[in-house]
């Protein structure tokens, strides 16, 4: 077992993140490879993040899940609210049985400072130059992460990560809560975002009302 996190968020949302050891084996013999996947990196995290769904909630019909035309998995009578993340030899998962969910997992690395201006408003870069420096990896790929979550648990795609999801400065330290804004023509939302870190990846997960 290579289980490295577990949360209970509360009594019908669950949180946990794998850390990859295992070949495609071990996994195929609780979950099967629903689509041609060549890249056998890729074929291991996808079949990792589907046996982390029967991990935290036994009898999960992943033989249900479809995928939406922006590649949100998802279960047709969303009887579950799930997302899905993973990078390099983690994988991770939330799911809720009534709470709009998502997740991210990333490895830090220096690449997302040269990408800021893509995915971060003039203001956060503002602050983030103000309170924080620019070279701290941990603290721009922990709001890389915060937007993905925020996208993943919109779901419908068409998302402008620097215009329509706002990210509120925050002091990083292990673990801890950030405030977002999700804003897309009329749907305003205001988020509370939760962050973990280790020193090689960094999570961020929500669980809210659904919309």
């Amino acid at each position: 077992m290579s289980l490295v996190y577990q949360q209970d968020i509360n009594p019908t949302t669950k949180l946990a993140i794998w850390g990859i050891e295992e070949d495609e084996a071990f996994f195929l013999k609780k979950v099967p490879l629903q689509r041609e996947i060549r890249h056998p990196q890729k074929r291991l995290q996808h079949l990792a993040g589907r046996y982390l769904l029967q991990y935290l909630y036994p009898g999960f019909p992943y033989n249900e899940i479809l995928i939406a035309d922006t590649r949100k998995p998802y279960l047709p009578y969303e009887q579950y609210h799930f997302s899905i993340s993973h990078c390099s030899t983690y994988a991770a998962a939330v799911i809720s049985t009534n709470k709009r969910v998502g997740v991210d997992i990333e490895i830090p690395s220096g690449r997302v400072l040269r990408i800021t201006k893509k995915f971060m408003h003039r203001q956060e870069i503002k602050a983030f130059d103000i309170y924080h420096s620019i070279k701290n990896i941990q603290y721009a790929t922990i709001i890389w992460c915060c937007k993905e979550a925020i996208y993943k648990w919109w779901g419908w795609g068409k998302i402008d990560f620097k215009d329509m999801i706002r990210i509120e400065n925050f002091e990083l330290q292990q673990h801890g809560s950030i405030q977002g804004l999700f804003v897309k023509e009329d749907v305003t939302v205001a988020l509370t975002l939760y962050y973990y870190q280790m020193a090689d990846f960094c999570l961020v997960w929500l669980a809210s009302d659904t919309l």
